[in-house]
């Protein structure tokens, strides 16, 4: 099983019955703490969903150092704003679709603009967020918030990354949007998987001594459904290589310009619209430096819906069977 064993990823990650499962949002939670833990300076603010977002366990060891905002998403990030001025390091949530949905104007000016050093944290973002249905669903918020200068953007791919990537935005000055998702998914990562901020790792590779058919770029809680893709496409002779990118921006040009050299086509996974996101982002590098045919998965240009998580994942084209479709119809192109 060709994973690769550097980035010490778990032994049943091709398990999903006894893999563990948790949401995206709990590595928030963890983080948080421990990055208040780590500096005085850090301090958490929240719309009303302090529970839900997974604030509550920073609000309890620090109620110095939390405010409750009540729903009101834009002065949420403007207080944050004027708090980074005065030399704090601002952690604000929400759900996704309201923050930065309901607060773009105030993200982009009073935020970006200003360069202050905030942190946004759109939660229950994708469409996984299930019987919530579509006012709840986020899946723009990254092609709304890649544009914006001076902002830095990630999606972790399970709470052990999540963890990572919420410690690390508390290292550099500047605004950064972290998604997370509601619904439990597998954690494939260990607390030894690297994380860098602009670095993608390579989770799945081809046999040694070839190179891969396809590459995959992923991101979020997807990359799993791309391992497990990798893992049927091997069964049937496709070499394939996994990359997981948690940070959409800044990109990893490098591995993707490479991978793209290697493999001669490539297939992105997002939960969000394939218009904006990761996608994108991969397109824009690779069509100025290496244009090789492309497939995207994620949602299609279209609103999200009311359902359990799976079934959603499956309807809207996101599943491991939709992976190997896309896969196999990008080599034939080649």
């Amino acid at each position: 099983m060709p994973v690769n064993k550097k980035m010490f990823l778990v032994k049943n990650i091709l398990d999903l019955k006894t893999i563990e499962q948790q949401p995206t949002r709990n590595g928030y939670g963890t983080g948080l703490v421990q990055a208040g833990d780590e500096d005085p300076n850090v301090v958490a603010l929240c719309a009303d969903l302090t529970e839900s977002t997974r604030t509550e366990p920073f609000a309890k060891k620090y109620p110095e150092r939390f405010v409750e905002m009540g729903v009101a998403e834009q002065n949420l990030a403007s207080v944050a704003a004027g708090m980074s001025m005065m030399g704090k390091v601002p952690y604000i949530a929400s759900y996704a679709m309201f923050s930065p949905g309901r607060s773009w104007e105030q993200v982009r000016t009073t935020i970006c603009y200003n360069e202050a050093n905030v942190k946004i944290v759109g939660a229950h973002s994708g469409i996984s967020v299930g019987p919530d249905g579509a006012t709840h669903q986020a899946i723009e918020d990254m092609a709304i918030m890649r544009p914006i200068a001076n902002m830095k953007v990630f999606s972790p791919c399970d709470a052990n990354e999540s963890h990572k990537i919420t410690l690390a935005v508390a290292k550099f000055y500047g605004p950064a949007y972290i998604r997370y998702g509601r619904e439990k998914t597998p954690v494939f990562t260990t607390i030894d998987t690297p994380f860098e901020i602009g670095k993608a790792q390579t989770f799945w590779t081809e046999p040694k001594k070839s190179k891969p058919d396809v590459a995959i770029v992923a991101c979020g809680a997807l990359t799993h459904n791309a391992i497990l893709a990798a893992a049927e496409l091997e069964k049937e002779g496709v070499r394939v290589r996994v990359i997981n990118s948690p940070s959409v921006k800044p990109l990893d040009e490098e591995t993707i310009i490479q991978a793209a050299k290697d493999a001669g086509a490539v297939v992105t996974v997002e939960e969000h619209q394939v218009t904006g996101g990761l996608g994108s982002a991969v397109a824009e590098v690779l069509a100025k430096n290496h244009p090789v045919p492309m497939e995207f998965i994620g949602v299609q240009n279209r609103f999200g819906q009311s359902g359990t998580p799976d079934e959603l994942i499956e309807h809207y084209g996101m599943g491991v069977s939709h992976i190997k479709a896309a896969v196999e119809k990008v080599i034939k192109r080649k």
